[in-house]
């Protein structure tokens, strides 16, 4: 499940020229002053500060709601019915903020806080990661252009054209599960960056043909200081918009590997294993199906609302 090309066009910043359309990019200033204008992307960004702050201070949060992510509560279930909870909307009460899960009695607001942990986690590396690479790759095969630019382009080709989904799926099931976090993070990663790079690479080979740049070789600076100086200073507004956008992708991707069974190894919490395990008990109980599924839906949207809004603010003259 790769992030799928958005055929972002974001005008390059020049400090000696505006863009193609005669007209200047915003200031970083300017493009944080919209932002928090918009009321939905300030919703979103409270939405995922929430969510971020819920995975890093996640055991502080467990011990105030009495329950660990590891801990069975049989008295909240009812052994003669199969497990199911005791009391309405799946056991949920002032013990049991968010109700507990069926058959085992473990909370759900306590899995739910350290599954956001874990989702966190393994989206934010693979998109480093990705963002890495991409970057690197898109910046030698855009500047440097020949059998450099050849190479890297087929490459990209091959992993974009590749059943990314069924490969990942195979290599994860026969590799051993207990660095699946590790895993998962590369797998992604290895699939993921061709998308930036191919912007990146396409931004490139425009920059470097404008005149800052070409003034730059003229006066002697070597490749690597036009490349890191020149360049990739008027690549932030592209790398910021697809970051923001790749977020949710894979968290999209991490949730959904775990529901096939080759994500994140149980008892790890995670929201797409616990979706995953509330299939066969949606019928009777659909609090435990809603509740990670509405945290994941909310965190994938606002990580998306958010990229259109950033690419909207960088670029306020292009189409969506």
């Amino acid at each position: 499940m790769t992030i799928p090309s958005t055929g972002l066009q974001v005008p390059a910043e020049s400090p000696n020229e505006g863009d193609s359309a005669g007209t200047t990019p915003p200031a970083r200033w300017s493009v944080l002053r919209n932002l928090l204008r918009d009321w939905a992307a300030l919703a979103c960004l409270g939405y995922v500060g929430l969510i971020v702050l819920m995975a890093v201070f996640a055991p502080l949060i467990v011990k105030v709601s009495g329950w660990g992510p590891y801990e069975f509560d049989q008295s909240a279930i009812d052994p003669n019915m199969g497990g199911i909870p005791l009391g309405s909307w799946g056991g949920i009460s002032g013990e049991h903020w968010l109700g507990v899960e069926p058959g085992s009695g473990r909370d759900i607001f306590a899995r739910i806080v350290y599954g956001a942990r874990s989702s966190l986690l393994i989206a934010l590396s693979a998109t480093l990661l990705t963002s890495l690479l991409g970057v690197v790759f898109g910046l030698l095969a855009g500047y440097f252009g020949g059998r450099t630019d050849m190479v890297i382009s087929r490459v990209m080709e091959f992993l974009m054209a590749f059943p990314a989904l069924i490969f990942m799926i195979a290599v994860l099931s026969a590799l051993p599960a207990d660095d699946r976090a590790y895993l998962l993070v590369l797998v992604i990663s290895v699939f993921g960056w061709p998308y930036l790079a191919r912007i990146v690479r396409g931004q490139t080979m425009s920059l470097k043909q404008r005149e800052f740049v070409e003034a730059a070789v003229a006066s002697g600076a070597s490749r690597r200081t036009v490349v890191f100086t020149e360049i990739l200073p008027n690549l932030r507004s592209t790398i910021l918009v697809m970051v923001t956008l790749a977020v949710p992708g894979y968290i999209g991707t991490e949730a959904g590997l775990s529901f096939l069974g080759v994500g994140v190894v149980p008892p790890t919490p995670s929201w797409g294993q616990m979706i995953a395990s509330s299939v066969s008990w949606y019928a009777v109980v659909p609090t435990y199906f809603l509740v990670p599924g509405t945290f994941l839906a909310l965190l994938v949207l606002s990580f998306m609302v958010l990229g259109d809004r950033i690419r909207a603010a960088v670029d306020p003259g292009g189409r969506s």
